[in-house]
């Protein structure tokens, strides 16, 4: 009786496993380069932020070449159901958006979103970068 409810527990315990496993690779991901336009002033700045994903955890890399920043690292990126805050403690800057789906519902089409620095605040979208 015992080995057969051990032998449950074994079986139920990799079905949820699978479940989880399947479910988390159906879920929409931010994985990859995320590219849009920032506007100061009169001047317009490409940006791209690269996501990587570990350990269920999204990191972030933040790039302007016309800023002269190459893959600045976010100090912290917080992903609640459809929002995100990118925060970069150099720059004195947090971008904070909306993940909008595609008319699936299983792939992020864009993140529309403000970028927050030095108390102005400027609307920037971000789409998913031409491979």
């Amino acid at each position: 009786m015992i080995q057969t409810l051990k032998k449950l527990c074994i079986v139920a315990s990799l079905l949820a496993a699978s479940f989880a496993a399947q479910a988390q690779s159906e879920q929409a991901t931010l994985v990859g380069s995320w590219t849009g336009s920032l506007m100061i002033g009169r001047d317009s700045y490409d940006m791209t932020i690269n996501f990587t994903l570990k350990d269920g955890r999204y990191s972030a890399s933040f790039i302007s070449q016309q800023m002269g920043i190459y893959a600045m690292p976010a100090d912290s990126v917080v992903l609640i159901k459809n929002r995100i805050t990118i925060r970069l403690k150099s720059l004195a800057a947090e971008y904070t958006g909306r993940l909008r789906m595609d008319e699936t519902g299983k792939v992020i089409s864009l993140i529309d979103g403000e970028w927050f620095q030095e108390g102005e605040m400027v609307p920037v979208i971000l789409r998913p970068a031409a491979e």
